[in-house]
C-alpha cells in the first residue's frame, strides 16, 4: 500500500486515523512518524477510536509506553522519542506485545528504532504545509 491523502483540519486527520484502525488486525504494527507539533496525537487519537477504546489516548513520551485494553484490540501505543538503545525498548516490553500477536501497536518516532521494526509493519509519515493552511496536513502511507 502506498497512498498520500490531505486533510485539512484536526478532524479529518481523526477520521482518516478512525478509518485505517477500523481495518487492523491483531499483530500489525503502525509506524508514525513526523516533525513535533504535526498532529500524531491527534492521528493517535483518531486509530484508537476506531479500534472502539473510549479512555482519552495520550501520547505516552515519558512512560514510552501505554496499554489500552477496552476495544476490539488491544492498543500498545509507544513513543520512542526519548529512547537511547534497543536494550530499553527490551525493558519497556516491546519484543513481548510484537510477539504476543494480539493486539495492534502503534509507535510514534519508529524512525529511531528502525533497525527493530518488522519488515511488514505500516509506515506513516504526516507533514505540514503552511502555505496550504494551518491545519493542512499530507499523510503517506506505505
Amino acid at each position: 500500500m502506498d497512498k498520500i491523502v490531505e486533510t485539512f483540519s484536526e478532524k479529518e486527520t481523526f477520521e482518516f486515523a478512525k478509518k485505517i484502525a477500523e481495518n487492523a488486525v491483531a499483530g500489525q504494527v503502525f509506524c508514525l512518524n513526523g516533525d513535533l507539533g504535526v498532529g500524531k496525537t491527534v492521528f493517535a487519537q483518531g486509530f484508537g477510536a476506531g479500534l472502539g477504546i473510549a479512555e482519552p489516548i495520550v501520547s505516552p513520551t515519558f512512560t514510552i509506553l501505554k496499554e489500552y485494553d477496552e476495544g476490539r484490540l488491544p492498543l500498545y501505543h509507544f513513543d520512542v522519542y526519548r529512547i537511547g538503545s534497543d536494550d530499553e525498548m527490551e525493558e519497556v516490553g516491546y519484543f513481548d506485545k510484537l510477539d504476543s500477536g494480539d493486539g495492534v501497536c502503534l509507535i510514534e518516532w519508529s524512525v529511531l528504532i528502525e533497525d527493530i521494526i518488522p519488515k511488514d509493519a505500516v509506515r506513516i509519515e504526516i507533514k505540514k504545509n503552511r502555505e496550504k493552511g494551518f491545519d493542512y496536513r499530507t499523510i503517506h502511507i506505505s
